[in-house]
């Protein structure tokens, strides 16, 4: 067994460029993203992790041909010492800032159905506000650790945020709503009840977190479906649909917010309207257990203005809102 006098040589000989590009090769799950991102060989960044581990004594990574992961004293260390080397980062940046002044970086991790809800308006406010704290936005849809991952904070739809995090509003409810155009449906006719999707031409996408096909959630009262329709358009990215739909390839699955100017001008109809699932809508998320570090301080409180003005109108006509 090793005493704390023992992992003391380890500690004082302990490179920390070595630390900082085994964090980065556990953010990306990649040799080659890391070195990228640390603006190194591919080479160096594997020369870094092996040295990391040979003074350890243990393996933090276990490679293959076609792919990279942290192994359990990798994650280990990850959870350990990102936080701690992110605290470092910020107390030396903090150290150059002048009185009052803020530096530093806000990583997140963003759906990029929430662009328009949330990062459009709120990042020319906060860059003009704050113009010394960087931000990073990481844009994809499937589920993150966001402590593993090197991530501040998230934004996702409530259902996909862990119980143990903090979180803040960013907007109303909404629904999902299924769509298409005039022609389509003068084509093809217009499904009265959820099973008929199931003769129609969907126009689908695969789920970042499972790899298969997206089945179409709706919902009456109670009674909940979840329809495997199917298509001969397949895509990773369900935001592409909508201007599909638009030309006629087929029904779309949409947040209602992102249709609005279309379903006002006509080229998109509202079909199983009474079968519209609500969701909460979108939440920023960060780790209760973590210090929250002044720049994210920030962003957390220019969001909150921004969704206090945005709510505003809708308590003022509370029949206007969707629940």
């Amino acid at each position: 067994m090793r005493t704390a006098s023992g992992l003391l040589p380890i500690v004082n000989t302990l490179p920390f460029q070595h630390l900082h590009a085994f964090l980065a090769v556990a953010r990306s799950q990649s040799f080659a993203a890391a070195a990228r991102e640390l603006g190194v060989s591919r080479s160096a960044v594997s020369q870094s992790v092996r040295q990391l581990e040979e003074q350890l004594r243990v393996v933090l990574v276990a490679r293959t041909t076609r792919s990279v992961s942290v192994t359990e004293a990798g994650r280990r260390l990850v959870e350990s010492a990102g936080p701690a080397l992110a605290q470092m980062r910020a107390a030396l940046t903090d150290a150059a800032a002048k009185p009052g002044e803020v530096v530093g970086r806000v990583r997140l991790t963003v759906p990029r159905s929430a662009f328009p809800f949330v990062i459009e308006p709120v990042l020319p406010k906060f860059r003009a506000r704050h113009p010394r704290i960087e931000v990073e936005i990481v844009f994809g849809d499937r589920r993150v650790d966001i402590v593993g991952e090197g991530f501040d904070a998230g934004i996702r739809l409530s259902e996909y945020v862990e119980r143990d995090m903090v979180s803040v509003r960013l907007t109303d409810s909404f629904r999902f709503v299924v769509v298409g155009s005039p022609s389509y449906l003068e084509e093809h006719g217009t499904p009265d009840k959820p099973e008929d999707l199931l003769r129609h031409e969907c126009l689908t996408f695969r789920s970042e977190t499972t790899g298969s096909p997206y089945a179409w959630e709706l919902e009456r009262g109670r009674r909940t479906w979840r329809v495997p329709v199917r298509g001969a358009v397949l895509v990773n990215d369900g935001l592409f649909c909508t201007r599909w739909a638009e030309q006629g390839l087929g029904l779309a699955y949409v947040m209602e917010p992102l249709v609005e100017t279309q379903l006002r001008s006509g080229t998109l109809r509202r079909v199983l309207e009474p079968y519209a699932a609500s969701v909460p809508g979108f939440f920023l998320y960060y780790p209760s257990r973590a210090q929250r570090s002044a720049p994210l301080q920030l962003f957390v409180d220019t969001v909150r203005e921004l969704a206090k003005t945005r709510t505003e109108p809708t308590k003022a006509k509370p029949a206007a809102r969707r629940t």
